[in-house]
């Protein structure tokens, strides 16, 4: 039964990397359909959201069953929380993932992407990539060091989104207000997708560390406790 229970939990973990895979793709093809125009593009992201909808739900459904049948406490009990509340971040990025998408539909055959602001948007895209590479990374090794990573490409990311309400505030804007409203929604979007990468980076290192308030040198200590792990399972 133990041994059940143990698949169980390693299969929770292949899911959400499934879902976080998914995700990679699916913001990459939406950067790249809001930078491009690429309607048919934007509309394979708005379809393939669905799938990442039910992986979601499934993969809550198995957590939940988990809990009533096996009960788990500590360690294991983490494991399936953290699995519940990652996969809902999960969804959400997903969610961002598809309001960029429906931008770039709504706003064919012209760019989404207003006058000006066009190297603003495609690093932010960039980021957003990375980001979501390095979290299915993450989450598929459990390498705490890639929190890190993804915590310093939000910074720059929040930067750029601030970058882009100064730019459409200024007097020197010249958007309509079409392109107003698209400037500032797209901006949120990307901000908000690196967001919750980063609160599933935190769940991670919660799933590690036991702990919700850790700081970087909590972070420190336990990439150094983790290399050691692993040092000495290589010598064994």
């Amino acid at each position: 039964m133990r041994e059940v229970f143990h698949q169980s939990l390693e299969d929770l973990q292949a899911q959400l990397v499934e879902i976080a895979e998914l995700v990679a793709v699916s913001i990459e093809k939406a950067t790249r359909s809001f930078a491009t125009s690429d309607v048919a593009l934007a509309e394979e992201v708005i379809a393939d959201d669905a799938r990442i909808d039910e992986l979601a739900v499934a993969l809550d459904e198995q957590a939940i069953e988990i809990l009533a049948r096996q009960q788990p406490v500590a360690r294991d009990l983490r494991i399936v929380v953290t699995a519940l509340r990652v996969s809902a971040s999960l969804e959400r990025m997903g969610d961002m993932s598809e309001h960029i998408a429906q931008l770039a539909r709504l706003r064919f055959p012209e760019r989404a992407i207003p006058k000006g602001l066009k190297s603003t948007f495609t690093r932010m895209g960039e980021l957003d990539v990375e980001i979501a590479r390095t979290l299915a990374a993450l989450l598929r090794t459990q390498d705490l060091r890639l929190a890190d990573t993804i915590r310093n490409a939000d910074d720059d990311v929040d930067e750029l989104h601030a970058s882009v309400f100064e730019k459409v505030l200024s007097d020197t804007w010249k958007g309509e207000a079409g392109a107003t409203v698209d400037a500032t929604l797209a901006s949120r979007y990307h901000e908000r997708f690196a967001d919750h990468a980063v609160a599933v980076a935190k769940k991670v290192v919660y799933l590690a560390t036991g702990d919700w308030a850790v700081d970087e040198e909590d972070i420190a200590l336990a990439v150094e406790a983790q290399a050691e792990a692993e040092a000495g399972s290589g010598l064994a």
